[in-house]
């Protein structure tokens, strides 16, 4: 389906509504990767593992957040990366980027 045809059959604040909802529930439709990558992913482990507990496929599965960040929440993780990336070999840190 075309963006055009879609457009003819739903409205742009029903496609907005949609995916604030993907958004905040994970991925929509029956084909998930996640799921998909999970079940290859404890497949693989099992195959593979001793004599310890078998991995289940929950174990693999991404967790979709409930709840979006705040712009403080985000404004954190972005300080926190920037501060590992411009970090100084030799572990001293004065804030100084090279």
């Amino acid at each position: 389906m075309t963006v055009a045809e879609l457009l003819a059959r739903i409205s742009s604040a029903e496609i907005t509504e949609w995916a604030a909802y993907e958004e905040i529930a994970g991925p929509l439709g029956p084909a998930r990767g996640d799921i998909q990558t999970a079940l290859v992913a404890s497949t693989i482990a099992n195959a593979n593992r001793g004599k310890g507990p078998k991995a289940k496929i929950k174990d693999f599965l991404l967790t979709w957040d409930r709840r979006p960040q705040t712009w403080q929440e985000q404004l954190a993780i972005v300080k926190q990366l920037h501060a590992r990336m411009t970090r100084k070999k030799g572990g001293d840190d004065d804030g100084e980027t090279r």
